[in-house]
Parts: C-alpha cells; sequence; structure tokens
C-alpha cells in the first residue's frame, strides 16, 4: 500500500467509524491489479478492498448524482481534474454540495493498461512510480517506462493539477503541471482540408458500437431520459452496419456538453473502440476561448458558461478558415 492510499483508506475509516458520513466512494479492487472500479463503501469492514492506485483513472463525481439520491452524507474522493466535474455538477444543481464531503486527493497521472500491454507486458501485478519513471511489475519480470509512454492521453494534457473544490486534502508529493498542450490534436484537425477532416472522423466514428459507455460516465450527460433512448426521436438505432448515422449520437452529444465540458477525458478512457472523442470536445473548448476569452467549466460552481449568458460584446464569427475564426 501506498502512502497515499493509506491516508485515503484511514481517513474513509474515520469518516465512517464517527458517523461524520454514511458512505464513502472510491474505488475497490478488481480482478486483476489494473482494473480498480468505482464503488460505493458504508462500513469499515467494505474499506478492505479500497485502493488507490496508478489505474485508478475513473472520475467519481458522476456517481455522486445517483448515490445522493439514495438519502445520506457522502464522503468522495475526488483527483485534481474531477473537482471541476464537481463544481459543475452543483452548478447545474444535479449535486448538493451540503450532502457531500469532498476530499480532494494526489494525482501524479494514471496508467493506461493498454499501452503497457502494447509493450508486451501483461498480468501485472503491481506498479511504482519514481518521478519520471514508472516500475510494473507482472508475473513475467519487471519492466521500466518513461512515464509519458504509459500515461492515460487525458493525463498526457492534464489541465490542471489544482483543485477547484476541496473541503479537505491529502496530498504528498507536489503534483507537476504538464508542459504539454492539450489543444496540439485540435489544431493537427483544423490544418485539414474539410474532406480530410470528415474522412477522419467517419473512420473514428464508424468504430462506434453504441455501447454507450461515454454518455454513461460523462459527468455533463445527467439527462434522466436521454434522446437517443427514446424511439420515437429516430436516433435510437444501434449501430447501423450500412450507414454513417453514428455520427449523430457523437455529434449531436458533443454539441450538448459544449460549454459545460471540463475537458476529464473519460469519454476518451472508456470508449472500448479507442475513438478519440475528446478532441470533439477540446475543439468546442479551443473555439469558445478564441471567441469569449478563457473560460474552464467547473472553475466555480455558480454562474453561467459563456454559451449561455448574453453580452453586447459577444462575437460574432461570419466564417471559419483553416481553424481561424473570423469576425465580422
Amino acid at each position: 500500500m501506498n502512502k497515499v492510499e493509506e491516508l485515503i483508506v484511514n481517513r474513509a475509516k474515520e469518516l465512517l467509524s464517527s458517523k461524520e458520513v454514511d458512505k464513502v466512494i472510491g474505488w475497490k479492487k478488481g480482478e486483476f491489479y489494473f482494473d480498480p472500479s468505482p464503488a460505493v463503501f458504508t462500513s469499515e469492514e467494505e474499506l478492505k478492498d479500497f485502493v488507490y492506485n496508478g489505474f485508478c483513472g475513473a472520475n467519481l463525481s458522476k456517481y455522486l448524482v445517483q448515490e445522493l439520491k439514495k438519502g445520506g452524507k457522502i464522503a468522495v474522493f475526488l483527483k485534481p481534474c474531477d473537482t471541476y466535474s464537481f463544481n459543475e455538477l452543483v452548478k447545474e444543481h444535479r449535486v448538493d454540495k451540503n450532502a457531500v464531503k469532498v476530499i480532494a486527493i494526489e494525482c501524479q497521472g494514471k496508467l493506461d493498461i493498454e499501452k503497457i500491454k502494447e509493450k508486451g507486458v501483461s498480468a501485472v501485478t503491481e506498479t511504482e512510480e519514481n518521478g519520471e519513471e514508472v516500475v510494473v511489475s507482472s508475473l513475467y519480470g519487471t519492466d521500466k517506462f518513461r512515464k509519458e509512454e504509459v500515461l492515460l492521453e487525458k493525463c498526457l494534457t492534464c489541465k490542471s493539477k489544482k483543485f477547484a473544490v476541496a473541503d479537505e486534502t491529502i496530498v504528498v508529493n507536489e503534483m507537476k503541471e504538464t508542459a504539454n498542450d492539450r489543444f496540439s490534436g485540435v489544431e493537427k484537425l483544423e490544418q485539414m482540408s474539410e474532406e480530410e477532416r470528415f474522412a477522419f472522423w467517419k473512420g473514428e466514428l464508424s468504430k462506434c458500437i453504441r455501447c454507450n459507455a461515454c454518455r454513461n460516465v460523462c459527468p455533463a450527460c445527467t439527462c434522466v431520459k436521454c434522446v437517443f433512448d427514446n424511439n420515437a426521436s429516430g436516433m435510437a438505432t444501434k449501430a447501423p452496419a450500412d450507414t454513417f448515422e453514428e455520427q449523430m449520437f457523437h455529434i449531436i452529444r458533443a454539441y450538448h456538453v459544449a460549454g459545460r465540458c471540463t475537458d476529464c477525458g473519460e469519454c476518451s478512457r472508456v470508449c472500448p473502440q479507442h475513438i478519440p472523442l475528446h478532441l470533439l470536445n477540446r475543439k468546442f473548448i479551443k473555439d469558445i476561448n478564441k471567441l469569449y476569452g478563457d473560460f474552464q467549466a467547473g472553475e466555480a460552481d455558480e454562474g453561467k458558461n459563456p454559451l449561455i449568458e448574453y453580452t453586447e460584446k459577444d462575437a460574432e464569427p461570419t466564417e471559419a478558415v483553416n481553424g481561424e475564426v473570423r469576425h465580422a
């Protein structure tokens, strides 16, 4: 057990034993070391399965939406990027912050098991991070990698190591900001011709199997009834084999979360087809920053985002050429 994990588990025990909270949302051990999953803990006994390791990439803020409906005070452990999603949920009245104790925890970036497997390492049993190096132990020995080689994409371009909200924090080591530009992928697409971009997205989105994992994990997708589950909408079809209809699902969803997406990267992380869905959201974020000034969804738990607040100084784009927005 690493030091951060030890402190987290001990704090969870204290909160439950003192009845300060009724339940705790964290991560529990999976069948394998590399597949922990979000879980709700209601007793000290259950905490024996609590884990916080390099593969705990899941954003736990979304799980508050349904769990709060059951009543009780909840403690939730949130990484820096997750705290922005929490604030956005509070802003949209999906979460009652008075019923939640936010414990902000250290994150040095989370590991991507698929990247590790691509390097020929399977049956991972443990990992240890030493600065910019990751030591991966498996049933077949030990391997070392540069951290950047095996991090989740969303962690390679982490937007911030600052906590947007915290009732208390658990931080042992300094969290360094990433030097990578999170909009570099968007800029590459902007440099393509319209035909090239269409071909790119047709190729990527045609991989979609309509498992809905991206929607289900997204903190910005909390509608009680999703339009894509409504048979009368004409858009509830699952992965048509002979049309490009699946583009409607992802493009409409991207518009739905525009201005609200905190860029937590969960959509791409959970996609079984490895579609770079985050690029759609980042395109909107990049354009919003250009049109209205830098804006980060979830920095505050109140107020309006640029797309739903009118001012006389609002930009009036007339056309976009090669990614450059021109104004009248």
